[in-house]
C-alpha cells in the first residue's frame, strides 16, 4: 500500500444500510446492523442497549458475509423515547467498542452512543434541499441604483451607496443601510435557480431600528423600508410558483428596546406585557441579551408572552405561517438562550411548543435552531429539527482549509483560526455529529460562512481552496447553505464585514473585481452533482482516508456508493481495498484526477488542492 492506510474498519451509522428508515415508535423493535472486514477476528458481536437508565447486553446474529465483510444484525427495543445503543466485539484477548466516534479498544461513555428516537425528523423535502441565505439589507433594490437609498430613511439610518464597503467594527455597524428590499430579491430569483438552489432563507423582515432587523418594534408587518407585507406576499408568490420554498428567522429570545410590547412594559408596571420581560434594580432596569440593553429579553414565564410568540395559530410563529405569506419554517434566532436565565431554564418547553405549533399548521414547516456551540441536549426532545452546523462543521471545516494567518475572525473566540491537520476536523466532527440522532446528523444546516461569520474566500485564501470547502459542504450528509455572495467569491473579515452587497453590475458583465465566475460555476457544478447523486443527498458516512492534508470517504445507499476525495495540498496518495469497486470501472462525477482500479487495490492520487468524486459500480 502506498501512503496513509485506510480506515475502513467496524461501521455502522444511522442510514438506511444499518437502520430502518421510519420513525420508530415506543415499544418497537428495530434491527440494527454492523458491517466488519472480513480480515476482522471478532468470536461474537453483542449490542448494548441503556433501557431506563441501565445497561442491557444482546447477542447479535451474523445476517450474512462474502469474502470481503461480514453483516451482523441485533434487535434494539424502543422502550425510551431516546434509545440509546453501541457494539460490542468480543475478541481473543478482550473486546472493543464501536460507537460514533470510531472503533475503541477501552471502555468509553455513553455520550457517542448511536440512538434511536421516537420524535419525527424534519420534513422530507430537506433530503434534496440546498438553502441560500439572504441578508434582505444587502442582497439587491429594486430601482436599482447605486446611489445611496432613495426616499425617507428612518432617523438612526447612515445611508450608503450600493457600492460601498461595510462597515466592520465599531459605531455605524448596525446602522449602515444599503437599501435591499424584497422586490429586489424577488427579481433575481433567477439567479438563485441558475445556482440550483430550492430554498430562500431570509434574516428578518420586521421593522426595528438596525440594518439586521433582529431588534424588531414589532412582529406583526413586515419593515415598510423591504416594501412592507404586500412585497413579502408577492416574494413568497414567486418562490411557491417556482417550486421554491421560503424559510424565516424569528428573535423568540427577545424584542427591540423600541418594541411596542416592551413600551407598553415600561410605561406600566401593571400592565400585561410587563410581565413579558425579565426586571432588575440595576441599570437598565431590565434584563437585556448579552447585556445589550437594545434587546430586552422575554421571560416565557408569562402564559400570555408565550401565547402571543409561539402558541397557536394566532401567534408570531403561527401568523405567517398563513397565506398570503405561507413561510415553509422558522430559524430561531439564539435559540440556545430563548427561555433560559439563571435558574430558569424552558427552553425545551418553548421549542416543543413552537413545533406543535408549526405541525398543526403546516406538518411540512422545518424548524431550526441557531446555536454556535454544542447544541445536542435541545437536539434530541421533539423540539428543534436541526441547528445551524457551525460547532460539527462550520469550526471544524475553516481549521483544516483555512489559510495560516487569516485574518478572518474565528467566530467569537479571542484567538485566530487555527491550521489543523484533517484528523484534526474529522474527529471534531465525529464528536459532535455523534451525540444527536442519525435522524439530525442527515438535516443538520452545515454552512462555510454565513451573515455572522467571516467570508469562506477570506478564510482559506484562495478559488483552489474554496473549491475544496465547496465540495466538502455539497458532499457531506446534512442540508447544504450558502450565503449570499460566496458563491462570486465575496470577501470580509467578520460578519459586520462579510455583509456586502452583492455585486449585480459585476455579475451582469460576467464578472469583475467583486465577482468570480469561476466560483459560480464551481458552486453551480457541485450543487448539480449532488442533485445527482442519491448517496451524496442521502446516504452513509464511512471515513476511508484520513491524512493531515487530505481526507476521503465513502457516502452508500442500497444502490449507490460515491467516493469523494479532498486534498488542501499535496499528499502521498493513498490505496484502498478493490472491492469497493465491485465490477466495471469508477465513473467520474467530478474533478480531473484519475482513480486507478489496480490489482492492489484503488489508488488515490496525491494531487492538490484537488477535488475527486467517483461513484463506484
Amino acid at each position: 500500500m502506498s501512503g496513509p492506510s485506510h480506515q475502513l474498519g467496524p461501521h455502522h451509522d444511522g442510514s438506511e444500510l444499518y437502520v430502518p428508515r421510519a420513525t420508530p415508535r415506543l415499544g418497537d423493535v428495530v434491527p440494527v446492523r454492523l458491517r466488519v472486514p472480513a480480515g476482522g477476528d471478532e468470536r461474537a458481536v453483542w449490542v448494548r442497549t441503556v433501557r431506563d437508565g441501565e445497561p442491557r447486553m444482546s447477542l447479535a446474529r451474523l445476517d450474512h458475509a462474502d469474502a470481503h465483510e461480514r453483516w451482523y444484525v441485533a434487535d434494539v427495543l424502543v422502550h425510551n423515547p431516546v434509545t440509546g445503543y453501541r457494539f460490542l466485539l468480543d475478541e481473543p484477548g478482550g473486546y472493543r467498542w464501536v460507537n460514533g466516534t470510531g472503533v475503541h479498544d477501552r471502555d468509553v461513555t455513553d455520550a457517542a452512543d448511536f440512538r434511536l428516537t421516537v420524535h419525527a425528523p424534519a420534513p422530507g423535502w430537506l433530503d434534496d434541499a440546498v438553502v441560500y441565505q439572504v441578508f434582505p439589507d444587502r442582497f439587491a433594490r429594486s430601482s436599482g441604483h447605486d446611489g445611496p437609498p432613495a426616499g425617507p430613511l428612518p432617523d438612526w439610518a447612515l445611508p450608503a451607496d450600493w457600492s460601498d464597503e461595510p462597515i466592520a467594527q465599531g459605531p455605524g455597524t448596525p446602522e449602515q443601510l444599503y437599501g435591499g428590499d424584497l422586490a429586489g430579491i424577488e427579481q433575481h430569483l433567477d439567479h438563485l435557480q441558475r445556482l440550483g438552489v430550492d430554498t430562500l432563507y431570509l434574516t428578518p423582515v420586521f421593522p426595528s431600528r438596525s440594518n439586521h432587523r433582529y431588534d424588531a418594534t414589532t412582529f406583526d408587518e413586515v419593515d415598510p423600508l423591504l416594501g412592507g407585507d404586500a412585497a413579502y406576499a408577492s416574494l413568497s408568490a414567486a418562490l411557491h410558483g417556482r417550486g421554491m420554498r421560503l424559510v424565516a428567522d424569528l428573535t423568540t429570545n427577545h424584542t427591540g428596546a423600541g418594541h411596542e410590547w416592551f413600551a407598553r412594559a415600561r410605561d406600566d408596571s401593571s400592565s400585561t406585557e410587563a410581565s413579558f420581560y425579565y426586571w432588575t434594580t440595576g441599570d437598565p432596569g431590565y434584563v437585556g441579551w448579552l447585556e445589550h440593553a437594545s434587546l430586552p429579553k422575554l421571560d416565557y414565564r408569562s402564559p400570555e408572552v408565550t401565547a402571543r410568540m409561539i402558541d397557536g395559530p394566532g401567534s408570531v410563529i403561527g401568523r405567517w405561517l398563513r397565506a398570503p405569506f405561507s413561510v415553509d419554517g422558522w430559524r430561531i434566532d439564539v435559540a440556545n438562550m430563548t427561555g433560559r436565565y439563571g435558574e430558569l431554564d424552558l427552553t425545551h418547553e418553548v421549542a416543543r411548543t413552537i413545533r406543535a405549533t408549526i405541525e398543526a399548521q403546516n406538518p411540512d414547516a422545518v424548524l431550526v435552531s441557531e446555536h454556535f456551540h454544542d447544541a445536542a441536549a435541545d437536539l434530541g426532545v421533539g423540539g428543534w429539527h436541526v441547528n445551524m452546523n457551525y460547532s460539527a462543521f462550520t469550526r471544524p471545516a475553516w481549521t483544516w482549509l483555512g489559510e495560516p494567518g487569516t485574518p478572518a475572525s474565528f467566530m467569537g473566540l479571542p484567538a485566530p483560526v487555527p491550521h489543523r491537520g484533517a484528523g484534526s476536523m474529522v474527529a471534531t466532527m465525529r464528536d459532535f455529529d455523534s451525540a444527536v440522532p442519525w435522524s439530525v446528523t442527515r438535516h443538520q444546516w452545515n454552512m462555510l460562512a454565513s451573515h455572522d461569520t467571516a467570508r469562506l474566500r477570506t478564510v482559506v485564501g484562495s478559488a483552489a481552496l474554496q473549491e475544496v470547502a465547496a465540495a466538502l459542504l455539497l458532499t457531506y450528509p446534512g442540508t447544504p447553505v450558502l450565503f449570499a455572495g460566496d458563491e462570486g467569491g465575496a470577501t470580509g473579515v467578520n460578519g459586520e464585514h462579510a455583509r456586502v452587497p452583492m455585486p449585480w453590475d459585476d455579475i451582469a458583465a460576467g464578472g469583475g473585481p467583486r465577482w468570480d465566475p469561476a466560483t459560480f460555476e464551481v458552486y453551480r457544478a457541485l450543487i448539480a452533482l449532488r442533485r445527482s447523486s442519491r448517496a451524496l443527498r442521502d446516504g452513509g458516512l464511512r471515513w476511508a482516508v484520513v491524512a493531515d492534508d487530505a481526507v476521503a470517504y465513502l457516502r452508500e445507499t442500497r444502490d449507490e456508493r460515491v467516493l469523494v476525495l479532498l486534498a488542501r495540498s499535496p499528499w502521498s496518495g493513498a490505496t484502498l481495498p478493490r472491492h469497493l469497486l465491485t465490477r466495471g470501472a469508477a465513473t467520474t462525477l467530478y474533478g480531473d484526477v484519475d482513480l486507478a482500479a489496480t490489482d492492489d487495490g484503488l489508488v488515490l492520487p496525491g494531487a492538490g488542492p484537488t477535488v475527486g468524486v467517483w461513484r463506484l459500480a
